[in-house]
């Protein structure tokens, strides 16, 4: 079943680059008690992701901290050493965008966003979708139709109907 506005975020274990390594992280360390925004691409680099999607929340960084966002994640089924990278290429490390790999899937198949695309060569990776969760709820979803385009689920979309 796949997560919809007003459900409880369920928990998992992703996976962060820092300076000793790779380190697990509790999504529920990140949400609880906090007003965070989420937003998942279906891989780094993909072109979609690397110049609209990730993007779009760099432009907007400012914008959600004035209302109150304590944080802002990137989630996407890649591995930290990628996502690190990726996160510095896009400036999205520079303008404080946490970059988290799920590496196992575990927080995109909790929320049933999963979907391959073999064609594109793209097989167990994460729908394209932006929400914002406070205290664990998701309080706002927004998830794309085709993966392929950042509409509904980019920055300044987010914004708008928050």
């Amino acid at each position: 079943m796949t997560i919809s506005q007003g459900d409880t975020l369920p928990d998992a274990t992703l996976v962060e680059l820092g300076a000793d390594g790779p380190a697990p992280v509790k999504m529920s360390d990140k949400i609880n008690g906090r007003k965070v925004v989420i937003f998942a691409v279906p891989g780094a680099y993909t072109p979609t992701c690397h110049s609209a999607h990730v993007p779009s929340f760099v432009r907007t960084k400012g914008q959600f901290d004035a209302k109150g966002v304590d944080e802002i994640i990137c989630v996407s089924v890649n591995d930290p050493f990628v996502m690190k990278a990726w996160g510095e290429a896009t400036g999205a490390t520079a303008a404080g965008i946490t970059m988290l790999a799920d590496a196992e899937s575990e927080f995109t198949n909790a929320l049933g966003m999963a979907f391959d695309a073999p064609p594109a060569g793209l097989i167990a990776r994460s729908k394209r979708y932006a929400m914002l969760v406070e205290n664990g709820k998701v309080t706002l979803w927004q998830p794309e139709e085709n993966s392929g385009v950042c509409e509904i689920s980019g920055g300044e979309s987010l914004l708008a109907n928050m």
